[in-house]
C-alpha cells in the first residue's frame, strides 16, 4: 500500500529517540514535516537533520513537527541527536514498515552497485492527518527552507 496525496495516512507507530513510541496520532491538530533519511551521521543525512533543526522556531510558529525517520537503531539516533543538537524525534523503522508505506524503500544504484536503500523524502502532512506535498529524491541542499514555504503557503502563514 503507497500513501498518495490528498489521502489520509495510516497511524504509523515507531519506536522513537525518547526511548518510547511515537505514532503519527499523536499528533492530529498539528502539521507534521515528515522525513525519510539513509542513515545517522552520513554528511547528507546531518546536513539535511541539521537544516530542519535550524528552522526549529519557524517550525513552532507554523504548528508543525518535524519527525525524521531512518532504519537506524534507536541508539544510533540517540548519538545523532546528542552529536547535533537535534530538538525533534527520530524514529526507527528497521523493519522498513513506514518506508514501505511511503514507498521510500527502493533498488538504489551507486557507482554500478545495486542495493535496497532508503531514498530520501519529506512528506507534509496537515492536521487532520491528510498527505498534502511530497519530495521524492531529496536534494538537501535549501531542502528545509522548501517544506516550510509550502507549509506557509498552505496554511496561509505568508
Amino acid at each position: 500500500m503507497t500513501i498518495h496525496i490528498e489521502e489520509k495516512v495510516p497511524s504509523i507507530t515507531l519506536p522513537a529517540s525518547s526511548g518510547n513510541e511515537i505514532s503519527l496520532e499523536d499528533y492530529k491538530g498539528k502539521n507534521i514535516v515528515l522525513y525519510f533519511y539513509p542513515k545517522d551521521m552520513t554528511p547528507g543525512c546531518t546536513t539535511e537533520a541539521c537544516d530542519f533543526r535550524d528552522l526549529s522556531e519557524d517550525w513552532e510558529k507554523a504548528d508543525a513537527v518535524v519527525l525524521g525517520i531512518s532504519p537506524d537503531p534507536i541508539k544510533k539516533h540517540q548519538a545523532f541527536i546528542e552529536k547535533y543538537g537535534l530538538p525533534f524525534p527520530l524514529l526507527s523503522d528497521e523493519d522498513k514498515t513506514a518506508a514501505e508505506a511511503f514507498n521510500v524503500w527502493q533498488l538504489k544504484k551507486t557507482f554500478g552497485k545495486e542495493y535496497m536503500g532508503i531514498v530520501r523524502s519529506t512528506f507534509l502532512i496537515n492536521k487532520e492527518g491528510v498527505l498534502i506535498k511530497e519530495w521524492r529524491n531529496v536534494r538537501v541542499k535549501n531542502h528545509a527552507d522548501q517544506v516550510l514555504n509550502s507549509l506557509k503557503e498552505s496554511s496561509g502563514h505568508e
